[in-house]
């Protein structure tokens, strides 16, 4: 077994049959009995009807996630898994900044340690420990028997093991090529495929541009444009959200709370990171509403017109065009990155929409229909 545990953590597992294992991942995601009240499964939050987002109202505009209980409401929107396997392992980077890692705060490195969290999180699928996630699993004679032949027969005899080949698992599915197709209308666009329209066309120059600055935090290099792009440097910033008082309204948060993000990871402890979230990746942008990390804004216009906050003084751009009142203070407004903010041009509306005319070219061509 300690053989087997080796090269579980050198070689990605002691399977060699990529495929099977995939397959594997994918009936675990789908199994609702690895929940407390066998209701939920990983794919009742990443649905890939929905870009594999939380498609689900949830009474609150599909904000924040519904528990297995069907009552516990998260409190930060659940970021879609299409292209997470781009996602580096949580790190500093030379300039000492924080990079990469899984949910919103980093705090999983890789993606085997996201698949591990949700199973006991007790207001998402709220088993009491992993020995009861493994147990679940052995009620399922096939997963029994998938498990037993990737990762060896004796593997049961060691629950840790076992519920990291678990994790395992739902890790490759989760990095297969259905995840991350790069088919969107920009895709064929650049090999040639499909032509943009006029506004869609402008919204792609003032993506690339100095104008508004995009692509200081939504280009892995500004400087080098690269293939698979990812439209995000997974980065951290705190960009001024307010609070989403309507998720705090129905989950029970105490009022006052303050989501600090990056400061919540348990390896980081400076001041200077609170309020700070993971810069999400773009692609499927447009079919994996509401934005921002606590779903406040229902809309993607009104996503990009909040940009104009800080770079327009006229009290049109202050407010918020959804609810018709100011944008709200943020929530954790001693590290809002003003020097950041402040460094785009203000955008005309026109300009707006066809900045959210190029997000929308983002869309994988399997959720196109959604768009209609």
């Amino acid at each position: 077994m300690l053989l087997g545990l080796l090269l579980l953590a050198n070689n990605g597992g002691a399977a060699t049959d990529d495929e099977s294992r995939a397959a594997l991942g994918r009936a675990l995601f789908f199994d609702t009995n690895l929940s407390a009240n066998r209701t939920q499964s990983c794919a009742s939050c990443h649905d890939p009807a929905h870009a594999f987002s939380d498609g689900r109202d949830n009474g609150v505009g599909g904000a924040v996630s519904l528990g297995d209980d069907g009552a516990s409401l998260g409190d930060r929107n659940t970021p879609a898994t299409t292209y997470a396997s781009l996602v580096p392992e949580f790190h500093r980077n030379e300039r000492g900044e924080y990079v990469g890692g899984l949910f919103l705060d980093g705090r999983a490195a890789t993606m085997e340690d996201q698949a591990a969290e949700p199973f006991t999180n007790p207001i998402e699928m709220a088993l009491p420990d992993r020995a009861t996630v493994v147990a679940r699993v052995r009620e399922n004679p096939s997963h029994v028997a998938a498990l037993e032949r990737l990762y060896g027969g004796d593997m049961f005899d060691d629950p840790e093991y076992a519920f990291r080949a678990i994790t395992e698992s739902i890790a490759a599915f989760e990095r297969s090529a259905q995840f991350s197709t790069f088919d969107s209308k920009y895709d064929r666009f650049l090999r040639g495929e499909y032509e943009l329209t006029g506004e869609e066309e402008l919204g792609r120059v003032l993506f690339f541009s100095q104008l508004v600055n995009c692509h200081s935090c939504h280009l892995l290099d500004p400087e080098e444009f690269i293939a698979g792009e990812a439209f995000t440097n997974h980065r951290y910033h705190n960009i001024g959200i307010p609070v989403n008082k309507a998720v705090r309204l129905k989950n029970g948060v105490p009022a006052g709370t303050r989501d600090l993000g990056l400061l919540q990871n348990p390896e980081v402890d400076e001041p200077a990171e609170a309020g700070k979230f993971r810069v999400p990746s773009l692609r499927n942008v447009a079919v994996s509403a509401p934005y921002m990390h606590n779903g406040v804004f229902d809309d993607l216009l009104t996503a990009v017109l909040f940009y104009n906050k800080y770079t327009l003084s006229n009290p049109e751009s202050q407010i918020n065009p959804e609810t018709g009142d100011d944008w709200g203070e943020p929530e954790v407004p001693e590290t809002v990155d003003l020097e950041l903010l402040r460094q785009g041009q203000p955008m005309s509306e026109r300009q707006a929409k066809a900045l959210t005319a190029f997000l929308v070219t983002l869309t994988d061509r399997r959720y196109e229909h959604m768009l209609e």
